[in-house]
C-alpha cells in the first residue's frame, strides 16, 4: 500500500500538543506535501521514501525560525515517527490517515 496520502497528526512538543493535518503526495522514492496545524502551514522539503519510511525536512517560523527534521514509518493507515527541532531535542509524531 502507498505511503500518500493525508493524515491527522500529533506532535508531542514542549509547547503541548500540536495537532496537524500531514499531506503526502509521492512521486516514484521522492514525496512532497505540507503539514497545517494551528501555528501555520509548512511545505514538506527533501521527502524521501525507503519502502514504509518517510523523512523530510520542514522551515518552521512560528514561533522561531528553525529547520525541522522528521522521520516516520506507515503501517497501514498508521503513521508514527518524531520531529527533531534542532537544540529542542526530539518530539514523538503519530497519525491515522484520513479516509
Amino acid at each position: 500500500m502507498s505511503v500518500a496520502g493525508t493524515y491527522e497528526c500529533v506532535t508531542k512538543t514542549p509547547m503541548g500538543d500540536q495537532k496537524s493535518e500531514v499531506t503526502i503526495n509521492v512521486d516514484g522514492d521522492t514525496f512532497t506535501g505540507s503539514n497545517v496545524g494551528a501555528m501555520g502551514s509548512m511545505d514538506l522539503e527533501n521527502g524521501k521514501v525507503d519502502g514504509n519510511t518517510l523523512t523530510w525536512t520542514m522551515k518552521m517560523t512560528v514561533p522561531m525560525p528553525m529547520t525541522l527534521e522528521g522521520t516516520a514509518t506507515v503501517e497501514g493507515d498508521v503513521l508514527t515517527g518524531s520531529v527533531k527541532a534542532g537544540a529542542f531535542g526530539t518530539f514523538p509524531m503519530n497519525g491515522t490517515r484520513k479516509g
